[in-house]
């Protein structure tokens, strides 16, 4: 909770300053000299007390010599405690910027710590195809509490397939019961921050937030640990129940095109039935489609493919040309004929 003293930023508006006063649950916000009544929940806590007054001691302290403190220094002010919060919560939180414009709005990303703890911690992210690990930020916070990490936009995702939270928590000049110390680290399904439905209210926030449960009462999140080769044949056996006798979708156009092979990505052509899979599922088996595809054309030059998936949100589209950069360099890639397809369709060219 922000006090008297920290240096804040708002939560849903521009701006920000000093808490000079906090009547209630109002915070009176000093922004070179204009004080600004806020809500308090809208303050995000940017440098604490201590530290902004440390500040302003070396600002004044280099135009006039120091004078001998006439009154013993007043304590730091000390965390409230409850009950409750000697359980260890920790949520990281995806706030949008601008909800209506997913595609090219920023993300804000928090930290919450609802405990009696000061955490100390490390938030960390690296992409599927990196060895090493890029610390995002590091730093203590104060129990019961949300820290702001950092802002991101849709050019950061890529990068952040998998993230890690490391972190010790204990208390300041008093006893306390001794916890473990935590390290997590989870999948973070990047297509989320395209799609309206995935941003759900959470108890921590005013608006809708993509929210990773890091730590519930004590027991951190279960470590996920993914075998590339046991994930390829999971979803070939996947395969093989949903859809023992279907062919492959491949087919030859008519006459007039006989020379191209068209491949239709919609789920629909792939599976009977949705039952059971999230959307992480279904674009796995799309990719595994396409894949199948290239792999067995890579020695036909001159063959074209027209992979046909959709319009949509995009993300099919962004997984092929991910591919299709990566794992399948060297080919002519343009969009298929909107004429015959539409906007929903990708030619490959051997």
């Amino acid at each position: 909770m922000a006090k008297i003293g920290d240096r804040v930023r708002f939560l849903n508006s521009v701006g920000g300053g000093i808490i000079k006063k906090i009547e209630g649950n109002i915070a009176y916000v000093d922004d070179n000299g204009f004080e600004t009544p806020t809500l308090l929940r809208e303050c995000v806590v940017v440098a604490e007390a201590a530290t902004t007054e440390k500040k302003i001691a070396l600002t004044q302290d280099a135009v006039k010599p120091a004078a001998p403190q006439s009154q013993p220094q007043k304590a730091a002010q000390k965390p409230e405690e409850t009950p409750e919060g000697e359980k260890l919560n920790v949520v990281l939180a995806y706030e949008p910027a601008d909800i209506k414009h997913l595609n090219s709005t920023t993300f804000d990303v928090y930290l919450v710590n609802d405990s009696n703890y000061y955490l100390y911690f490390t938030y960390l992210t690296r992409a599927d195809e990196s060895i090493g690990w890029t610390t995002r930020y590091a730093g203590i916070v104060e129990p019961n509490i949300q820290v702001f990490l950092e802002e991101i936009s849709g050019a950061d995702l890529p990068s952040m397939d998998r993230i890690a939270v490391q972190m010790i928590a204990f208390k300041s000049d008093k006893e306390f019961k001794m916890k473990a110390p935590v390290a997590v680290e989870t999948a973070l399904d990047t297509t989320k921050f395209f799609k309206l439905h995935c941003f759900r209210s959470n108890v921590y926030f005013d608006k809708d937030v993509i929210a990773v449960d890091i730590v519930t009462n004590d027991i951190p999140r279960k470590r996920m640990v993914i075998d590339s080769s046991r994930i390829e044949e999971g979803i070939k056996a996947k395969n093989a129940v949903d859809r023992p006798a279907r062919k492959p979708v491949q087919k030859k156009s008519s006459d007039k095109r006989a020379e191209i092979i068209e491949v239709d990505l919609h789920i629909s052509e792939l599976v009977d039935t949705t039952a059971g899979l999230s959307a992480a599922d279904i674009l796995n088996l799309q990719i595994d489609e396409f894949r199948k595809v290239m792999d067995a054309n890579l020695k036909h030059k001159g063959q074209k493919i027209v992979f046909i998936h959709g319009k949509g949100e995009g993300v099919l589209r962004a997984a092929l040309m991910k591919e299709l950069n990566h794992r399948y360099k060297g080919h002519t890639v343009q969009d298929a004929s909107f004429r015959e397809y539409g906007f929903g369709a990708t030619q490959v060219t051997i």
